[in-house]
This record gives C-alpha cells, sequence and structure tokens, in this order.
C-alpha cells in the first residue's frame, strides 16, 4: 500500500468534527471512483510524551490516507489539479479547515 501522512491545525474557527465530516464526505467520493482506499481516523498528538521526539513539527493533528499503490496515488492527484466539480469543491471543503499542512508519504515494504 501506498500510504500519505498529513499534520495540520485547524484554524481557529473550525472545528475537528467539522473537518472529520468533510474529510470523510471527501475520501467517499474519491473512493467511489476508485481514486483512494480509506483514511485513517484523526489522531490527536500527545507531544508530552517521551515517544515523541520530532521538534520540528508541532501541528497538533494527524490523518493517513490509503492507497492501493503509488499509480493511485497520482491518479487521484492528477484528478484534484484537474479543478474539476465535485472534487473541487469537496478537497477544498475539507482541507480549507486546516493550517500549517505537512505531508508525508511512503510505500509498504513487502
Amino acid at each position: 500500500m501506498f500510504h500519505m501522512l498529513t499534520c495540520f491545525d485547524l484554524k481557529p474557527k473550525h472545528s475537528i468534527e467539522e473537518f472529520q465530516k468533510s474529510l470523510t464526505h471527501y475520501t467517499t467520493h474519491m473512493h467511489a471512483l476508485d481514486l483512494v482506499e480509506s483514511h485513517s481516523p484523526i489522531g490527536l498528538r500527545q507531544s508530552d510524551t517521551i515517544l515523541d521526539t520530532d521538534d520540528e513539527r508541532k501541528q497538533k493533528y494527524f490523518m493517513i490516507m490509503h492507497f492501493r499503490d503509488r499509480e493511485q496515488s497520482d491518479k487521484a492527484v492528477a484528478y484534484i489539479k484537474n479543478l474539476k466539480e465535485p472534487a473541487k469543491s469537496l478537497h477544498k471543503n475539507a482541507y480549507s479547515k486546516t493550517q500549517n499542512l505537512i505531508f508525508i508519504s511512503w510505500e509498504d515494504i513487502e
């Protein structure tokens, strides 16, 4: 599988529940088009433990998008960059609630 980790903060006027709802709508649409497999639950960072050693990033939340492979991920990116509806609105509705975004991607070693 191919994955994309998103670390982020919410913009002050938005709640995590709002983001979760819009992310689910977006992911459901992308899944119906076979452009994503799923997304993880949203995590709340626990930076006050010795297990968290990343001093470069301070984002409060994170989530992972799961793709079947790199090809599916690349197709999803191309679809979003096309800026056609409904993908444009669904993507914007979810990610416009966030700030300080960092993306990290990787592929599982089998």
